[in-house]
């Protein structure tokens, strides 16, 4: 029961990673458009893409918060109490992130636009390298089981900050390609191209600091640096692949082709790390069995995530076909 809970947890988690990764890393593109003319256009297609979907994606959010904080209690207290820092800043950058794309549509003069807008894009940047840091925290054995670790190295280490600038890197390269596709959806060549472009570069970006995160983990994080060249090598290699394979088909391939293919690549980083550190939750030292809650909670909580799948999954299936089909463009 608790594996599966932890099996239902991670699902979460990696829906959040590709889905809300991707609008974060529609921010990093629009911080680094350029200036507010030259920048005007890939800007545009941004905010149409976010538009109908950018909130909707924060359900995954959520649903990790409450499986996490119900099905494994002390897990969730050891790692609030000690990566605090960072995850208060996380939630700061949520926060900013959503006023700042909300208002900068309905402010009118320039200089409120600018500032709106530098807060959305910034803090789309921000945010992903927060939770990247959290991950490693908690990946490289960080979070002693009775929580209060230390708040500062916790986060701030090898590991963490690997996992910061992937995760912002990550981010960047999903939302390049699928604003490739949205591009050549519109049948927008320039704009297309532009994404193209910064899709490739990203790509070549992160492989390098992926390769050279393998000797950071390997000195810094050894089980995970195991568990990743182990059982979690297949994993690790399709996402490769695939990340290889949507930048190979950047020119040619099918707008959703694309899109999957991007999402396998991020998708299967995330379960790979899932797949490394089992059985346990927090690094090297609280397996699932020991952070569980008793057998009657995980049931209840079990049967209430089935029920929020099935509300939840098909609502939000349908609000990205409609979107696809450009059903939303005048809501």
């Amino acid at each position: 029961m608790s594996t599966f809970a932890a099996v239902v947890l991670f699902i979460g988690v990696t829906a959040y990673a590709v889905l809300g990764g991707a609008d974060y890393g529609a921010g990093f593109w629009d911080l680094t458009a350029g200036a507010a003319r030259r920048g005007q256009a890939p800007r545009h297609l941004i905010d149409h893409t976010l538009a109908p979907v950018w909130e909707a994606n924060h359900v995954w959010l959520i649903f990790c918060l409450v499986m996490l904080w119900t099905g494994f209690p002390s897990a969730f207290a050891a790692i609030m109490t000690t990566l605090y820092i960072p995850l208060g800043l996380t939630a700061l950058g949520i926060v900013v992130r959503g006023s700042g794309f909300a208002f900068r549509k309905v402010v009118v003069k320039t200089d409120q636009q600018r500032a709106t807008g530098a807060a959305f894009a910034t803090s789309s940047v921000i945010t992903p390298f927060f939770l990247g840091t959290v991950v490693g925290g908690i990946a490289s054995g960080r979070v002693p089981a009775d929580g209060h670790g230390n708040p500062v190295t916790s986060w701030v280490n090898p590991t963490s900050l690997l996992g910061g600038v992937l995760a912002v890197g990550v981010c960047a390269f999903v939302a390049a390609v699928f604003l490739t596709a949205e591009a050549r959806t519109y049948a927008d060549a320039g704009l297309e191209r532009w994404f193209r472009r910064r899709a490739q570069a990203t790509a070549v970006a992160t492989g390098a600091v992926a390769l050279a995160g393998i000797a950071i983990l390997h000195a810094d994080a050894g089980r995970l640096f195991y568990g990743l060249t182990g059982r979690g090598l297949p994993l690790v290699l399709i996402s490769a692949a695939c990340g290889l394979a949507s930048i190979a088909l950047l020119h040619r391939a099918a707008p959703r082709l694309l899109q999957a293919l991007a999402v396998t690549a991020a998708g299967t980083v995330v379960v790979g790390w899932g797949v490394a550190q089992y059985p346990y939750l927090l690094g090297t030292h609280l397996r699932i069995d020991e952070a569980a809650a008793p057998d009657a909670t995980l049931a209840s909580l079990t049967l209430v995530a089935a029920a929020a799948l099935l509300l939840v999954v098909p609502a939000m299936a349908l609000l990205f076909v409609l979107h696809q089909r450009g059903r939303l463009d005048t809501a």
